[in-house]
């Protein structure tokens, strides 16, 4: 018997395994668009890099979206950086936080560098995390202090840029994927698709200290789970 076609990959001409391949090959990897075509077309798949833009955009947030339900509860250590990204031009700011195991919590692109931005990034956070973290972690950008009297009075709150090397290297693949992309082309294009990617590399994400085989068994793991959340868990 014919397994049943999961009803998100209704009315498209390619199978689901090859629609959701394409989308992991290009959040997972700094691929472009094009690289991620040349692939497919090297295995005798004939799609434009046009139609890969656009199964990421259509599939992409909603697998995020299980993604993050299916991972472990967030550390109580929470780290927060911010770095500079150029989208046509002029400066935005990424904020992004991590947890002590470097999971990455949620990210928010905005063009302002205050205590405004950052009770913008606290709020999310806490809406989306729903839990309060028992330490946060920041350089000692002033913005953070006064958005943390505000939102989040009670947690302990550490300023050291020692300190904080945990979230300033969860930047490193988002710079890898910016100059692949040739930069951000505006601030919801960086925040669709980096809302995505970092959920991605949370999945297969290798933990610290690690061993090659427990390495191969999270691995399997993950990609059990990628087969779920994209509907190819079962019957395929």
């Amino acid at each position: 018997m014919k397994p049943t076609r999961p009803s998100r990959y209704a009315r498209h001409r390619f199978p689901a395994e090859v629609i959701s391949h394409a989308v992991w090959l290009y959040f997972r990897f700094p691929l472009s668009l094009r690289m991620v075509e040349e692939m497919l077309a090297a295995r005798g798949i004939e799609v434009s890099h046009e139609t890969v833009r656009q199964w990421a955009l259509k599939f992409g947030q909603s697998f995020a979206n299980q993604i993050r339900h299916r991972l472990p509860a967030p550390g109580d250590k929470w780290h927060l950086d911010e770095v500079v990204i150029n989208i046509s031009g002029k400066r935005h700011w990424l904020w992004r936080a991590v947890d002590q195991h470097g999971v990455v919590l949620d990210i928010l692109v905005q063009s302002r560098r205050n205590a405004k931005a950052a009770k913008r990034l606290l709020r999310k956070l806490l809406k989306r995390q729903g839990v309060t973290p028992r330490v946060m972690i920041t350089d000692k950008l002033a913005s953070y202090a006064a958005a943390k009297r505000t939102v989040m009075p009670g947690v302990e709150h550490r300023q050291h840029r020692g300190l904080n090397n945990r979230a300033e290297n969860s930047h490193q693949p988002t710079r890898r994927r910016e100059r692949i992309m040739k930069r951000f082309k505006s601030a919801g294009q960086a925040q669709r698709f980096l809302s995505v990617h970092d959920q991605v590399v949370n999945l297969f994400r290798r933990p610290a200290h690690t061993n090659s085989a427990d390495h191969r068994k999270a691995r399997a793991l993950a990609f059990t789970t990628w087969a779920e959340v994209t509907g190819l868990g079962a019957g395929f």
